[in-house]
């Protein structure tokens, strides 16, 4: 399907308009950031990686029935997906402590959580994406009771399906954060599911195979995308 103009360019995304206007195209680039925008550089074969790998993730949880949107790959750097609603308010899920947890609370960094920690942050990265809470989404009307609901349900089943599949492969999924939006009347998955959203370690060595390679300056941050790609089965 043919793109027309853009109507949105964030950090690492940019989206296009198309003849059609419940689908739109979601075009992955090279552009890698960090710190709310303060660190920025372009990672070659990024924006293919995570397209290919969000496009694999996407049909495994709608295969689960979590219902995303996603529709299909246009080329190795471009998705078509449901021209969504967004709702400002990202939902993260830390199966074991580390990055911001640990610094606000001062627990062991590789603590594992039983149960899993749920937060809410509101999407806006003039304010750092602060943490909220139910009533702050209420009261501003960022989402409504049941789409509130039915976001920590969906979030939670994606817990299910993704851990075991990366511990199948041998690593951990540490926390991530998903995005939702409505579309015709239906809170969908949105946004992307990729190294950069997520923490993913080796289950044995404990090795960093996400973003956190780039936040920390530790080099190899494509290898190890495609790294974890290839043991999940993406298809590069």
């Amino acid at each position: 399907m043919e793109k027309l103009q853009q109507l949105y360019a964030g950090k690492a995304k940019s989206v296009y308009a198309t003849a059609n206007p419940d689908y739109v195209v979601l075009s992955f680039r090279d552009d890698t950031s960090a710190f709310d925008g303060e660190k920025v550089e372009q990672l070659s074969r990024k924006g293919e990686v995570n397209n290919k790998f969000n496009a694999f993730i996407m049909q495994k949880l709608a295969e689960a029935g979590i219902p995303t949107h996603f529709e299909k790959l246009l080329n190795p750097t471009e998705s078509l997906v449901k021209h969504m609603q967004m709702i400002p308010v990202e939902c993260v899920v830390r199966n074991v402590a580390s990055g911001s947890l640990v610094r606000r609370l001062g627990v062991e960094d590789g603590m594992n959580l039983t149960p899993p920690v749920f937060e809410f942050f509101l999407k806006n990265d003039s304010l750092h994406d602060p943490m909220i809470n139910e009533y702050h989404i209420a009261t501003f009307g960022w989402a409504t009771e049941q789409q509130v609901q039915r976001m920590k349900a969906l979030t939670f089943e994606v817990n299910q399906v993704l851990k075991q599949l990366f511990s199948d492969a041998g690593m951990i999924l540490v926390d991530y954060k998903l995005e939702f939006g409505v579309f015709k009347g239906e809170v969908c998955l949105g946004d992307e599911f990729s190294p950069d959203g997520c923490r993913l370690w080796d289950a044995e060595t404990r090795k960093k195979l996400d973003k956190d390679r780039f936040r920390q300056g530790l080099g190899g941050v494509i290898e190890a995308y495609e790294e974890v790609a290839t043991r999940i089965g993406v298809p590069l």
